[in-house]
């Protein structure tokens, strides 16, 4: 009698193993298929965010770069009207003022766009 008994409960436990063992390695095979579609994801978004980093960065030194031409233009201009004085010399001088103020404002402008999207990548990177 107790022969088939222990027979059975072995027989149960084994079969509770096996089912064990396959929800386990069903289990791990999700794991690893959503690690690494999260690997894929965050390369993409990195790969986006240092793009469009390199892309406001260049657009950062090419209003820089614009703004110390207009300010070189400027000290020479200065410099000419303290020879020569005459008022369209003076009508020139003044634009050039007023474009390197707007040139200036538009150089802080993009740095802090800059400053900005580094913040966003850092926080899509977290």
């Amino acid at each position: 009698m107790r022969g088939p008994l222990l027979i059975g409960v072995v027989i149960v436990m084994v079969l509770g193993l096996a089912v064990y063992l396959k929800l386990w390695t069903i289990d791990y095979q999700i794991s690893s298929n959503e690690a690494e579609l999260l690997r894929r994801q965050f390369d993409l978004a990195n790969r986006d965010a240092m793009d469009e980093s390199a892309e406001w960065r260049l657009r950062f030194d090419e209003a820089e770069e614009r703004a110390i031409k207009c300010t070189n233009e400027l000290k020479r201009v200065k410099e000419s009207v303290g020879d020569k004085s005459g008022a369209s010399m003076t009508k020139r001088l003044d634009m050039l003022q007023k474009e390197n103020i707007n040139l200036l404002e538009r150089v802080e402008t993009l740095k802090q766009e800059l400053e900005a999207e580094k913040l966003k990548c850092t926080m899509q990177r977290v």
